[in-house]
Order: C-alpha cells, then structure tokens, then sequence
C-alpha cells in the first residue's frame, strides 16, 4: 500500500479525543491489542464480512488502536477490507437505501486522508449524495430504511450521522452536513425520549406498526444497545462540531439526558447495564455486554470534555471494570468477549430477552475498542 501521508485534520479529530491518557508503566493487560490481534487471527479481511455497519463499527474502532499503537499491520487490515468494495475509479456496489450501509462511510474519509487515494474521496462522495435525496419524515428524520416507511429507530443516528459529520467537515461541506446531523438528533430525540432518561427503540410516524399503537407511536420497551448507539453518535458529532456551533447545547443536552439514565440503571451488583435497560429485576433479563461499553464510554468522554458532573466518572468507572469481566483469554490464546446481543429488531421484552448471546460478535468487539482506547489506564 501507499506510504501513509500526513492525517488531516478532521480525520483525526475523533482519533485525537480517544489518545488523551498516558499509559503507566504496571498499567493492566492491553486488551485492545488482544482482541484486535484476536480478530486478525480468526478472520482475514476476505473473510471478515460484507460491507455494513459492524464491521464500520468495528474496524473504525480497530483504526483508534492503530493511531495509539503505530501497528501498520492494523491500518492495512482496514486497507484490504474497504478494497473488497471500491474500486479503483470510486465505484462501489452499494444501493445505500438503508442507513446501516453507511455506517462504513467513516473509513472511506480516513483512508483518504490515509492514503491520498483518490478512490476513497470518490466513493464516500456517493453515500453523501444518497443522504441528500434519502427519504424523511415529515419532520425530517432520515428512516431507517427506505422500506421502513416513517420509522425512526434510535440505532440510525450513528450509522449515518458521524459519516455525514465527518465529511462535511473534511471537504468544505459543514454547512450542510453539521445542520442535518444535528437536525437528525434532534428529530430523534423528540420522538424517542422518556422521562426514565432512557429512550424507546423505535418510532413509526404512521403509527400503523404493531409497536407503535400508542399516542406516541414508539415502541414499548428501552433495548439497550440502540440507546448506546445514541449516546456515542452525540458525542462523535461534538467532537466534530465547531467550538461555536450554535447547536451543540442541544447534543450536550442528549448526553446529560442519557448520563441521568444510565446512572439510574446500572446494575450495582455488576457496574454494567441490561439488555432491557429498566427490568433488571426479571430474572429473564441480562446485562449486555456492547451497550455497556458504549454507556461507559459516552459517560467518560462526557466528564473528560465538561459535559457531565464528575460524578459520573464514577459510574464510567464500574462500567469500565464490569466490562472488563467478560473478556477472558481462551485455552488457544485468543482473547474473548462474551454476552453481545446478536442483531436486533424491534419487539416486545421477552424478544429482546430471548436474543442469542455471543462472543465476540462484532458490536460488542467494536464497542469494547472504543470504550477501551477512552478507559484503559484505569485498570
């Protein structure tokens, strides 16, 4: 591959926030080398997936131990892994009708900046001409999919939202892209927030979906993984916004309204937090191990940057030890992470409690990674 040339800027940006903290010379195991060593060993970047928002998720995350550890290894993983899919004139077989396929976008942005190729320029110019005629509500909210007529699920933000960011920023197009990511949160947020300080999985504008026939017309229950996914795309996007952005109150207002639940729900007995946030007392119900991360994340990045009380800091850190719990070292010498939800939809609680259980399935990997590279100096 190409000799890497200078980071830019706004590639880094997200990169730069995760590095803040330096490493103690009895620091414990770094459990991000392991599981990104982990995972090069049981996949190649042919057999690692198709294109879509996992592996978005989980390679970006695999780029923030790159910029900490300089493993070149680690950035040509990425490197082979987007070739499978764009091609040398910036063609790249996506239809980009739903908003998991764009979640991915995040590392055409980075290896352009990477490499100077002007392939990854090229095809991240498609997503960012998909958002602009991508169907909305009537409010403006970007649907989940465009078979999704109307509906809104908590999960959509950060697949398409961060990318949109990010772009914007690297190639002169913040005033388009900084309004409509925020417009986006905010459309999602009027529609999906509790009182709780959680948020609903899904909202269907129509109200015509089985789980959508309330007043409200959003689902019934808090799953937590699209409640974490919500929080980091706030925070991805403050990271990114201009320091006088007239709108960032509105995203630090999302992330004091997510810490204020997520400080109410976590489970005392384990610091980590349920797969259906607020019934942790049946006993069907279990702590989930990606949406933990994520809490954990958003909750430090908050108190690092002055959004969140310190207080918090405290909840971060029993969130970041009950993580910790479930990686272990298998007898092969491979490092796992176990309880990660499977895939999910949107259903009622004991859909959300019967959903398969695995290890190392790649939300849970990729959320592991970027909560690690934020925590890992605590131990």
């Amino acid at each position: 591959m190409p000799s890497p040339q200078p980071l830019s800027r706004v590639a880094v940006l997200l990169v730069t926030a995760m590095l803040s903290f330096p490493i103690p010379a009895n620091a414990a195991p770094d459990w991000s080398k392991s599981i990104v060593d982990s995972t090069m060993k049981r996949h190649t970047p042919a057999t690692l997936g198709g294109w879509g928002y996992t592996r978005g998720l989980y390679l970006y995350a695999q780029y923030l131990v790159y910029k900490r550890t300089g493993d070149k290894r680690y950035l040509s993983y990425i490197k082979e892994w987007v070739d499978r899919f764009v091609a040398e004139d910036g063609s790249i077989q996506q239809s980009f009708t739903h908003l998991d396929e764009m979640r991915s976008g995040t590392l055409l942005v980075i290896l352009h900046a990477e490499t100077g190729q002007a392939k990854y320029r090229k095809a991240a110019d498609k997503i960012r001409a998909a958002i602009t005629g991508y169907p909305r509500t009537s409010d403006g909210g970007m649907w989940h999919a465009k078979g999704k007529v109307g509906q809104l699920w908590a999960d959509g933000v950060y697949m398409a939202q961060p990318f949109l960011a990010m772009y914007g920023k690297e190639y002169g197009d913040g005033a388009y892209a900084y309004e409509e990511a925020v417009d986006n949160m905010a459309v999602y947020f009027k529609h999906l927030k509790a009182d709780n300080g959680l948020l609903w999985h899904a909202y269907d504008e129509q109200g015509d979906e089985p789980w959508a026939n309330n007043p409200g017309k959003h689902s019934a229950e808090h799953w937590a993984r699209a409640i974490g996914w919500f929080g980091m795309a706030a925070i991805d996007l403050l990271e990114i916004l201009p320091a006088d952005h007239p709108r960032r109150a509105e995203l630090i207002g999302i992330v004091q309204h997510l810490a204020r639940g997520y400080e109410r729900y976590q489970d005392k007995a384990t610091g980590r937090w349920f797969q259906v946030v607020d019934k942790g007392s049946d006993a069907r119900n279990w702590t989930e191990t990606s949406a933990s991360a994520m809490y954990t994340f958003m909750l430090s990045r908050g108190v690092q940057r002055g959004f969140l009380d310190a207080r918090y800091r405290t909840v971060a850190s029993k969130g970041y030890r009950g993580v910790l719990a479930k990686v272990s070292v298998n007898p092969d010498g491979l490092t796992d992470v176990r309880d990660i939800s499977e895939g999910t939809n949107v259903g009622d609680a004991s859909y959300y409690f019967n959903r398969k259980r695995n290890t190392n399935d790649l939300h849970g990997l990729g959320a592991f990674l970027i909560m690690s590279e934020q925590l890992r100096t605590l131990g």
